[in-house]
């Protein structure tokens, strides 16, 4: 008698689960691969559009030239969302893939204990068999019938750990493509997020005043805004726009901003165009216009800059800090490349913005 077979032939389901999570992993290392070479294809079809447009622009010096290089940047700001969002998938991905691996492992670890310790107890069985102890065979059949009960449940939950942890990445691949479309990549029938024409400036910094009654902080969550806020504040961009809130390459004050606010509970998507901000606020009935600052804006608030949400028109967001009288003093992600403390000061300064938005 081979004990050793009749083992291995009762270790047949475990291997069926053995078999699936291989073919699982591999699946999951396939899409990983595949997200990661389209973010390296993306970057290299960015880097590439730049230099062309670059060596246009340099040999262009008409009216439409400026039309030109926005749109320009715009597309070479929507191949970096997408190349990002692609990293991050590959991540996601990533994380499965080593589950998978961990689980086909300790499967494997399961079959090879299960067939020693089902081979012994056959072995036993036969031995006393031999002796004339009747029934001993039987005994150890059933003995390892229980036996691969046990392992077989404990196989089973590792294969239902993987689909679970499957589902899981499928969640925030989901919601990884929902960040994706409201950005406006994906959809080109709405406006997408661009660059902040004027990056980097400083919007006449004052110092806080207390002229006039100050605006209560407002609501728990306008707290939570401003709590976040102010944690961030002396933070630095990194080379290229490297910051921690967008994609590397591009502006980031509409990414700070919204993030400050997704991290106090406002259910708004992480925008990286400022305008988007206001055209939610519209959709929500929580935007006010410029006129309507000096009696709308208060804590944790966003403000933005130019003359109206439409690209081209809309140039940065900070978040209000604090309304002191007249002076409304912010705190503004990508502001000098860092996140930086403002005041401004009203009528005299209103024309550099457009409206202001509650957060929900």
């Amino acid at each position: 008698m081979d004990t050793g077979q009749i083992a291995t032939l009762l270790a047949g389901e475990m291997k069926t689960h053995q078999g699936k999570l291989s073919g699982k992993a591999g699946e999951a290392q396939a899409a990983q691969h595949a997200l990661e070479k389209a973010a390296r294809d993306i970057m290299a079809q960015h880097d590439a559009q730049r230099k062309d447009a670059q060596a246009l622009l340099t040999h262009w010096d008409g009216k439409a030239a400026a039309a030109f290089e926005g749109k320009s940047a715009k597309f070479g700001d929507d191949l970096t969302t997408t190349a990002e969002a692609s990293v991050r998938g590959a991540r996601i991905v990533a994380e499965v893939t080593e589950a998978l691996a961990g689980r086909h492992g300790a499967t494997s670890a399961l079959i090879d204990e299960f067939v020693r310790k089902a081979e012994a107890y056959l072995k036993a069985g036969a031995a006393l068999a031999g002796f004339g102890a009747s029934g001993a065979m039987l005994r150890a059949l059933a003995e390892v019938t229980d036996l691969a009960g046990k392992y077989l449940k404990e196989s089973a939950g590792h294969l239902k750990g993987a689909r679970d942890e499957m589902e899981e990445a499928a969640r925030k691949l989901k919601a990884l493509e929902r960040d994706l479309n409201s950005d406006g990549v994906a959809d080109p029938g709405k406006e997408h997020h661009k660059p902040v024409p004027g990056k980097g400036k400083e919007h006449h910094p004052h110092k806080p005043g207390h002229k006039g009654g100050t605006k209560p902080s407002g609501s728990k969550k306008a707290q939570e805004v401003l709590e976040h806020a102010r944690k961030n504040l002396g933070y630095h961009e990194g080379p290229n726009n490297r910051n921690k809130w967008g994609p590397t390459g591009q502006p980031w004050c509409a990414y700070f901003a919204t993030s400050m606010w997704r991290e106090a509970g406002v259910n708004i998507p992480k925008y990286g165009f400022t305008g988007d901000v206001y055209k939610w606020g519209e959709r929500h009935h929580l935007a006010y216009n410029r006129h309507d600052l000096a009696k709308q804006a208060r804590p944790g608030d966003a403000i933005l800059f130019g003359t109206g949400p439409s690209w081209g028109g809309s140039r940065h967001i900070g978040l209000i800090e604090r309304v002191d009288g007249n002076k409304i003093t912010t705190i503004e992600g990508n502001s000098s490349d860092q996140v930086m403390r403002h005041t401004y000061t009203l009528p005299r300064d209103a024309h550099l913005f457009y409206g202001g938005v509650h957060p929900k």
